[in-house]
């Protein structure tokens, strides 16, 4: 996986202190992703939990795949949580990222699922597309690297 810069954002200390908090008390269905996702567990992908991204705290993010992962209590089916999230969303996907949401029910009772979708989240990340070249500088640099056959030219 390419590694990619990761956003800066200047993150008020409060906000700084409630993602500390929230990785401090994670549920149960975030205990498990977090089990199956840390220390390069799943594809060699590298996650963060809790973390800030502009105003909202994230569950887990991969920056290298622009993934989001939510995992969501009940409370999320309420009229109100569903606008906000969706107005989250729309924020995240704004930044270049997508989000998989989950149920804490579904992350309980059907985990093998979950974490193939999000293996298969991972594994469909498009590759960043290549620097383009400008000039000649850059086009015979790029020559000097081609490989030479086994009689010393160049194929």
């Amino acid at each position: 996986m390419v590694s990619t810069p990761k956003p800066t954002w200047q993150v008020p200390s409060k906000q700084r202190s409630r993602a500390r908090l929230l990785r401090r008390n994670l549920t149960d269905a975030e205990r498990i992703i977090w089990n199956a996702v840390r220390a390069h567990r799943m594809a060699g992908a590298s996650f963060r939990r809790q973390t800030p991204i502009g105003p909202h705290i994230v569950d887990f993010v991969c920056h290298d795949a622009n993934l989001v992962i939510e995992v969501d209590g009940g409370q999320h089916f309420e009229p109100e949580h569903i606008r906000r999230d969706s107005r989250r969303d729309a924020f995240l996907s704004s930044k270049g990222y997508r989000v998989l949401r989950f149920n804490n029910h579904d992350v309980m009772t059907n985990r093998q699922g979950v974490l193939e979708t999000i293996a298969a989240a991972i594994a469909h990340t498009p590759s960043p597309p290549l620097p383009r070249t400008q000039g000649r500088e850059q086009t015979e640099s790029a020559s000097l690297s081609v490989p030479r056959s086994a009689h010393g030219a160049r194929p």
